[in-house]
Formats: structure tokens, C-alpha cells, sequence
């Protein structure tokens, strides 16, 4: 994980040398999108819960320019090759692979939806590590699809881009997520955790100035690989909607906490039970998460956030060793609150610290690391930015 620069810094020099060295020409335009970390509410996506992300410093950039045809060429400072693709690969679910597949993807969805979409010539640089649940596919498609929508004029307003993000992700990537980390990378504000409500899709800007109470989010690389992570990830989507079917609800959004042990008591499988208690759970703490950031106690969060942890520990079942290291010695360093972050089995974790306190958390951290022999964690200071938007 490196240091976040500014919004038209180093990241967007790579892609622009990128763009020149590939191409041979100067770029259109630049485009940025950046990575996300959900604040609070983990799994509740796909259950038409609550969520709180909030958008990082580490940005996606693509450089891109206009060419003729139904044709895309696409380098990355990520890959070995770059790849091309025409419109019978775009059409086609799957037609395009790899991390190409989420340019591809974006092609598609536009096309799907009646646009005209130009053809273009892209080079994507970007800070987002890859694999760490800080979204860098989202960026990804964001920075993609914002740059296709300027250079072909595309009449697309910022509150209907997450759905087609979030459909290339789905149809044609295959990717079973729900809408947050589209929304988050998309409509993200500085200063401001975004409260999305996943069934409605209707957003509110959530102020969460930590510069200015003195905090910072320190968000640590766990450096732990992600094991199995597809297949768990979709086998709890799937518990979920079968419980939401046994128990004659849409979703598990419609479980109140007053409700759920009337309704864990009529499910027989454990398994199961614990599942929909963490989801019933997770929502309730986004809800209170957001009256204390309204009432503008951000050090009060603190508690929540480690209750999340543990909920995603022991009920949901989606943490790994480092993860559960970097929670505890963050917590014993004096953190506020600490939880994983991202779809889990890897990942970050994030912990609300004193501002001046974050190297010293963080040292913590990579000792109880050392301490076990798993290999040293990354980490970055972060505080809430915006999403995305054009470099000028």
C-alpha cells in the first residue's frame, strides 16, 4: 500500500506516461475514481441493508482518448499484456477475462442500456492495492465509465451510475456484489461517510470530518491471501436469502432486532442462525453509527466498530487470523474501534485513532504481526475524499 497523493499527482502521471508510452499520443482527458472503505456494515448489501462507506485517498486513474469504431484497447500498469476487444467480446457475458473483463464490463452495461458508446484507447494507473477489500474493481469500473460517458457524451447523471457499475460487475464479470462499492466510489463526498440505504439506493452525506476532531482512520493490509473467498462469499449470500425465504421476508433488512429471536427461533439450522443474527445486528449498528456522527461524536463510533468485528468473527465466520491480530493489537494500542473491512477472508482492517497516535498503532500492529510469525502488514492514514470526478 503506498501513500496517497494528491488528486492529480503521482497515479496520474503513471497513467499518462502510461498513455503516451502505449499509444504514442496524448490523452483526452484523465479520469479518477477512488478506493472505498466501508466504514460499518458488512454484508448487509445484498440483504437491502444499511451501509457506510467512505471514499479513500487511493485513487484509479484512467488516461483515455477517443478512436474509431466498436474497438477498445486497454493497458494497466497492473498487467503483463494489454488486451483488445471489439464489440462482439463486449456484447458477450464473460467475452473478455481477467481485469480487463471490468472495462469490458462497463462497454457492456452502457450498450446494454441503449448508449452509444465510443470506441477508446485506455491506460489505467492506480494505488488501490489489488485484493485488499478496498474496492479497487469498483474504481476500476467508475474511472472506466466515467471517462467513456465524457469522450462520447453520454447523457448518464451520477445517480444512475452505480447500478450499471454495479451490473457489469454482476453480468458480466460474474462477480455476485451488491450496490456499495459502486455507490461509494461514485457519489462519495470529502468529509462525509455516505449512509446508503441498498433497497431504496437513496444516499445521504453523513459528515465524518476527522481532521477536524483530531482522528484518522489508520487502514492496515492485512497481507493475508484470500482464501476461498469467492465461494464463501456467495455461500453466505445464498444462506441469507434462504432464510429470508423461510422466514416470509423479502430480505433480512425486514428483521428488526426486536423481532430476531422470534425469528432465529424458527430456523433449525445453526449455521444459518447465526448468519441472519449478524446481518439483523450489522444494520442496527449502521443506524446507530450514524445518529452518533450526526450528533457529532465521532470518538463515540469506537465500540460499534469492534461489535461489528466481532460479529463478522463469530456469527458471520468471514475473518482469518491476521485479520483478528491487527483488530486486537490496534484495540491494546489504544484504538478507539477496529474492524475488518471488505467482503473478508482477507482484507483490511480499519482502526479510529487519535490523528497522532496512528505510527505508534500501526507499530503495534506489525509487532504483534512479527509475534506470529505472519509476514509484516501494510498500512496508510487515511481521511474521508471524494468520488469520482475528472483531473484537470
Amino acid at each position: 500500500m503506498t501513500e496517497p497523493g494528491t488528486p492529480a499527482g503521482a497515479v496520474a502521471e503513471r497513467a499518462t506516461a502510461g498513455f503516451r508510452g502505449r499509444y504514442g499520443a496524448e490523452p483526452a482527458g484523465r479520469w479518477a475514481a477512488p478506493g472505498r472503505a466501508n466504514l460499518i456494515g458488512e454484508h448487509t448489501d445484498y440483504n437491502d441493508g444499511f451501509v457506510l462507506p467512505f471514499a479513500l485517498p487511493l485513487r484509479t486513474v484512467v488516461a483515455a482518448a477517443p478512436q474509431d469504431g466498436e474497438r477498445w484497447a486497454v493497458w494497466s500498469e497492473l498487467a503483463d499484456s494489454p488486451v483488445e476487444f471489439g464489440a462482439a467480446e463486449a456484447d458477450q457475458p464473460g467475452g473478455v477475462t481477467g481485469w480487463a473483463g471490468y472495462v469490458a464490463g462497463v462497454v457492456w452495461a452502457l450498450r446494454a442500456a441503449g448508449h452509444r458508446v465510443p470506441g477508446g484507447r485506455l491506460a489505467i494507473a492506480s494505488d488501490v492495492p489489488v485484493g485488499s477489500g478496498l474496492s479497487s474493481s469498483a474504481a476500476i469500473e467508475a474511472a472506466t465509465l466515467a471517462a467513456l460517458v465524457d469522450l462520447g457524451g453520454l447523457d448518464l447523471t451520477d445517480d444512475r451510475r452505480p447500478r450499471l457499475a454495479q451490473r457489469a460487475e454482476n453480468e458480466y464479470v460474474g462477480a455476485p456484489t451488491g450496490i456499495m462499492d459502486q455507490s461509494a466510489v461514485i457519489r462519495c463526498r470529502a468529509g462525509h461517510a455516505l449512509f446508503l440505504d441498498c433497497r431504496t439506493e437513496s444516499v445521504e452525506q453523513i459528515p465524518f470530518d476527522l481532521d477536524a476532531a483530531g482522528l484518522a482512520v489508520l487502514v492496515i493490509d492485512s497481507r493475508a491471501p484470500h482464501r476461498h473467498a469467492d465461494g464463501e462469499y456467495a455461500s453466505r449470500r445464498k444462506s441469507c436469502e434462504r432464510a429470508a425465504e423461510l422466514l416470509g421476508v423479502t430480505a433480512l433488512r425486514d428483521v428488526s432486532p426486536a423481532e430476531l429471536d422470534a425469528a432465529l427461533d424458527r430456523l433449525d439450522d445453526e449455521e444459518m442462525r447465526r448468519r441472519v443474527r449478524h446481518v439483523v445486528t450489522e444494520d442496527q449498528r449502521v443506524l446507530d453509527t450514524v445518529a452518533l456522527l450526526r450528533a457529532g461524536r465521532i470518538r463515540d463510533i469506537g465500540p460499534l466498530l469492534t461489535a461489528s468485528h466481532a460479529s463478522m468473527r463469530d456469527d458471520f465466520e468471514i475473518t482469518v487470523p491476521e485479520i483478528d491480530t491487527a483488530v486486537e493489537a490496534a484495540l491494546a494500542a489504544g484504538a478507539y474501534g477496529a474492524r475488518m473491512t471488505g467482503g473478508g477472508f482477507g482484507g483490511c482492517v480499519l482502526a479510529l485513532v487519535d490523528a497522532d497516535a496512528a505510527d505508534p498503532v500501526a507499530a503495534a500492529v506489525t509487532a504483534a504481526y512479527a509475534e506470529r510469525g505472519f509476514p509484516a502488514p501494510a498500512h496508510v492514514t487515511v481521511l474521508p475524499t471524494g468520488g469520482a470526478h475528472r483531473l484537470p
